[in-house]
C-alpha cells in the first residue's frame, strides 16, 4: 500500500533534514563537546562477523588504524544481520566473498580468489577462538584467524586453538549476544562496521570517512601521510572505443544510491565507447523485500556523504515509492522508443532525490518529462500503460541469475557473450571501469 500524501511528505522532509550537511556538522560538534566534557578518549567500536568477507578485509587494517590514530579501538564479534535486515543472507555472504576477492588488491589487502566458503565447523572454531581472546589481542588476532579461515587452512586454525584456547559454547553465545546487542543499541545490523560517536562506517570502503573525521579532530598521528584506505577513482583513461563490450546496468527509481551514480554510469559508458544497456527494475521494497528503519536511515545517510564526496546534488528528497515509480515506468517504453529512456530515468531520480519535487502528481511528473526533453502532451497518452511490467520482471530475473538482488548492479559482457563481471553497488563503478580497462588492453 502506498503511503498517504501526508505521510509521504513528512517522511521525505524528515529524511532531508536528518541527512543535511548542516545537521551533520551540528551533530558532530555536539558529540565532540560531550566527549571532551566526559573526558572520554576517541572510542572506535568495530563489529566483526567471521564468515563475512568484508569483515576479513576490514580486520587487516585494524592494527594499523589503532597505531596511527589516537583512539581506543574496541573489537566485537557479532552475528550477521538477521530478520528483515537480511532477507537474502546467504546471497549476501556469497557476494561478500566474491566481491572481497575482487577489491582486495586495490586496497593493498589479501583475500583468496576462488576458495570455498568456510565450513560451519571452521566458522564455529573461529568464533570460539575470538570469544576467548582478551580485548587487547583482538585487533591483531581477528586478521590472523581470518587468514586461516578464508584460506581453508585447518592446520593453521588448529595451531591457533592450541596457542590461544577456545571459549565454551556458552562463552561464545554470551560474547556474541553482548556484542550483537550493542550493535543493535547503536542502531546497526551488519558486520564489518566501524562506529564512532553516532556515525557508522562500512568496512574498508568507508573507512576513509572515519579517517578524515579523526584527522579533523586532531587524532591523526601521521597527518602528513595518505589515509590507510584511499577511495578508488573511477577511470577509463586510455579507453575510447570499447564497442566490443556491453555494460548492463540495473537501476531503480527509488534507490538513493542509484540516484547519485546514474548519470556517472551513462557518462562512463559514453567515454569508453561501450554499449550501455539500461535494465531498470522495481525498487526492492516494491518487490516485497522488507526494509527496516535502521537500514533505511543508514542508506540515506551513507548516500548523502557519498554524494558530497562526488559533488553530486542529493538530499532534498520527496520519496517516490509506489505510485510515482509506477507512473514513470509506464512511460519508460515510450521514452525508450524516442531515444530518451535514460534521460527520463535520470530526470526522475534528480527531481525525486535532489530537487524535492513531488512526482506523485501530474505537475511534478510533467517537470520530469519535460526536463528529459520529452513532450508532456504525448506522455499523458502513455500514462498507465502496462508494457513496462513484463520488461522489469525480465530484468529482475536476469539480475538474480547473476547472484545480484540490489541496485544499482552491473554486468560486463564481451563480444562473445561471456560475462566478466557481475557486481552490486554504486561504489563498485570504479571496479567496472578497471575491468573495462583490463579487457580493452587485452584486446
Amino acid at each position: 500500500m502506498d503511503p498517504s500524501p501526508l505521510a509521504r511528505r513528512l517522511t521525505s522532509n524528515l529524511a532531508s533534514y536528518l541527512n543535511s550537511e548542516k545537521r551533520l556538522i551540528k551533530r558532530r560538534l555536539k558529540a565532540e563537546k560531550a566527549r571532551k566534557k566526559d573526558g572520554r578518549p576517541h572510542v572506535v567500536d568495530y563489529f566483526h562477523q567471521v564468515e563475512d568477507g568484508y569483515s576479513h578485509l576490514a580486520s587487516q587494517v585494524l592494527e594499523q588504524l589503532a597505531q596511527r590514530y589516537d583512539i581506543e579501538l574496541r573489537c566485537h564479534i557479532v552475528r550477521g544481520p538477521e530478520g528483515k535486515n537480511a532477507p537474502d543472507a546467504a546471497l549476501l555472504l556469497k557476494l561478500s566473498q566474491y566481491d572481497s576477492a575482487l577489491i582486495a588488491d586495490e586496497y593493498g589487502l589479501n583475500f583468496p580468489r576462488g576458495s570455498n566458503p568456510p565450513s560451519l565447523e571452521a566458522v564455529s572454531q573461529a568464533n570460539a577462538l575470538l570469544a576467548k581472546a582478551p580485548q587487547a589481542e583482538l585487533p591483531t588476532l581477528v586478521a590472523t584467524v581470518g587468514d586461516a579461515l578464508w584460506s581453508g587452512d585447518a592446520a593453521a586454525l588448529a595451531t591457533l586453538v592450541d596457542q590461544h584456547g577456545c571459549a565454551s559454547p556458552e562463552g561464545i553465545e554470551a560474547r556474541l549476544n553482548v556484542a550483537t546487542a550493542l550493535r543493535a543499541k547503536l542502531k546497526h545490523y551488519s558486520g564489518a562496521m566501524f562506529h564512532y560517536e553516532g556515525e557508522w562506517y562500512w568496512g574498508v570502503d568507508r573507512l576513509h570517512y572515519l579517517e578524515a573525521r579523526l584527522a579533523e579532530l586532531g587524532a591523526d598521528r601521521q597527518s602528513d601521510q595518505p589515509y590507510i584506505t584511499q577511495c578508488p577513482q573511477v577511470s577509463v583513461e586510455g579507453v575510447d572505443n570499447a564497442s566490443d563490450l556491453t555494460l548492463e546496468f540495473f537501476p531503480s527509481l527509488r534507490s538513493p544510491y542509484t540516484s547519485i551514480v546514474f548519470d556517472e554510469t551513462v557518462e562512463l559508458a559514453h567515454k569508453a565507447g561501450i554499449k550501455l544497456v539500461t535494465r531498470p527494475v522495481l525498487p526492492m521494497v516494491m518487490r516485497g523485500v522488507p526494509a527496516t528503519r535502521e537500514k533505511g536511515m543508514y542508506i540515506f545517510s551513507d548516500t548523502a556523504r557519498e554524494a558530497r564526496r562526488r559533488g553530486v546534488a542529493y538530499g532534498k528528497m520527496y520519496d517516490p515509492i509506489g505510485k510515482p515509480v509506477r507512473r514513470c515506468y509506464s512511460l519508460y517504453p515510450w521514452a525508450e522508443s524516442q531515444g530518451k529512456g535514460n534521460a527520463l530515468l535520470s530526470s526522475f531520480l534528480k527531481h525525486a532525490f535532489a530537487l524535492g519535487i513531488n512526482t506523485n502528481n501530474n505537475r511534478g511528473l510533467k517537470r520530469v518529462v519535460e526536463s528529459a526533453g520529452l513532450s508532456w502532451s504525448e506522455a499523458k497518452t502513455h500514462l498507465g500503460e502496462t508494457e513496462w511490467e513484463a520488461l522489469l520482471e525480465t530484468n529482475r530475473l536476469s539480475m538474480y541469475e547473476g547472484g545480484l538482488w540490489g541496485v544499482p548492479s552491473y554486468r560486463l559482457i564481451d563480444a562473445q557473450g561471456q560475462t566478466h563481471l557481475e557486481i552490486w553497488g554504486q561504489d563498485r563503478l570504479w571496479l567496472v571501469a578497471r575491468e573495462i580497462r583490463r579487457l580493452h588492453s587485452a584486446s
